[in-house]
């Protein structure tokens, strides 16, 4: 096969209520981008990738010249074409790369008839579990869908378990102050004996409050403490005071950083992500990584629409030394751009997708509807508040969310 186009559409995926973080907020929906790669054979393969509330439409487009006439089975070649570790200190590409592998293993993958995990090395299970991704949330337009108490989260949480299956849960925290976010997070804890639970302040704590934070929540079924704080150095200060294994999606994301944990360790699990590490691929090579010098894997969440859950799904089925349910924002979504809806969870879990390549379809008419929807509302600022006017976070952050 050769490339002989490259196309990317902008959509805008409305959620059931905008998501609070540490850094400001989903604005009630994703942004995401849709990449298409066309083959001299007639066959598309899809990719996927977000952009922090606004297009990467121009930035694909701008691909195009690197990859017409390129054999999309060249992967390796790809990476190196898109992603030279020294021409990116200048634009970097890794989630551009991380799209059109996706695309390009799709198109293997439908040339050959085969799913994408039996190009990765088979897989060794069929079905993913998934945690329960709860977030602090602002009112819908409608005026539902608020979670700013103790009480709205566990409530939140119940319905996820008795339609889901859950029973992992995870807070997405660093929104309001330390103290009320810990009740909050013991409440949901002792909502659901018998289910695991995990805490994300996306790096916000002092060290300090992180080991504060941490010595608070030790007698809870914890799977982990994810990025209590900023940096190998801060995160390493707070393992050496917490029996809590540490885990991150934010200091450990390339293979440089992953040699300089293994060598002087701050984090037990690491969260792969499909786009933050550049694709498919280089995370089953960081999990082998991992699999060597006993780390921790788990799989991340990066606000994915249907495309990107597939890559997910198929790297879950792939890693042997998968030991944690991965993060979705999936349930979170009102719909989904790819044919039939949305994929579901039963008893916790997705099935790995059999079908050849990702297993996914687009549905024209859904695309066509949020990339419209897009054009309406624009981008966001994803390291905004849209309650909080002229506020941004320091790490770290002091300035907190009034929970009242």
């Amino acid at each position: 096969m050769k490339i002989v186009d490259v196309r990317a559409t902008t959509v805008t995926m409305p959620l059931e209520a905008p998501l609070r973080h540490s850094n400001g907020a989903h604005w009630g929906r994703f942004v995401r981008t849709v990449v298409e790669v066309e083959a001299d054979n007639g066959l598309v393969g899809l990719g996927e990738m977000g952009g922090g509330g606004q297009s990467a439409e121009a930035a694909v487009a701008g691909l195009k010249e690197y990859l017409v006439g390129h054999d999309p089975a060249r992967t390796e070649a790809l990476r190196w074409m898109l992603a030279n570790p020294t021409a990116s200190l200048y634009n970097n590409r890794t989630q551009l790369l991380a799209a059109i592998e996706f695309a390009c293993l799709d198109l293997q993958g439908r040339e050959l008839g085969v799913p994408v995990h039996a190009l990765l090395g088979g897989k060794v299970r069929d079905r993913v579990p998934f945690a329960s991704y709860l977030f602090f949330r602002h009112p819908a337009e409608d005026g539902t869908g608020e979670i700013r108490t103790a009480e709205q989260l566990v409530a939140h949480a119940r319905s996820l378990v008795d339609e889901h299956g859950f029973s992992v849960h995870k807070l997405k925290g660093g929104v309001f102050p330390p103290d009320y976010e810990r009740e909050c997070f013991r409440a949901l804890a002792e909502a659901f004996p018998g289910h695991r639970v995990r805490f994300d302040p996306n790096g916000a704590f002092s060290v300090e409050e992180a080991i504060r934070f941490a010595r608070g929540i030790e007698d809870l079924d914890n799977d982990y403490l994810e990025d209590p704080t900023w940096g190998l150095n801060g995160m390493r200060r707070v393992r050496s005071k917490t029996p809590i294994p540490l885990a991150t999606n934010t200091v450990v994301v390339n293979f440089e950083q992953l040699a300089a944990n293994v060598r002087d360790p701050a984090v037990d699990v690491i969260l792969l992500d499909t786009t933050f590490w550049g694709g498919i691929r280089p995370c089953i090579k960081a999990a082998g990584v991992c699999e060597t010098f006993q780390l921790g894997v788990a799989v991340h969440s990066s606000g994915e629409l249907g495309i990107q859950l597939a890559t997910m799904l198929h790297l879950g089925a792939v890693v042997p030394n998968l030991s944690f349910a991965a993060d979705a924002h999936y349930h979170h979504l009102r719909d989904d751009i790819i044919a039939g809806g949305k994929l579901p969870y039963v008893d916790g879990a997705i099935a790995v997708p059999d079908a050849p390549g990702l297993g996914v379809e687009l549905d024209r008419d859904k695309l066509a509807e949020y990339a419209e929807l897009f054009r309406e509302l624009g981008s966001y600022p994803y390291d905004r508040d849209p309650a909080r006017p002229d506020w941004y976070p320091l790490l770290p952050n002091t300035d907190w969310a009034d929970p009242s």
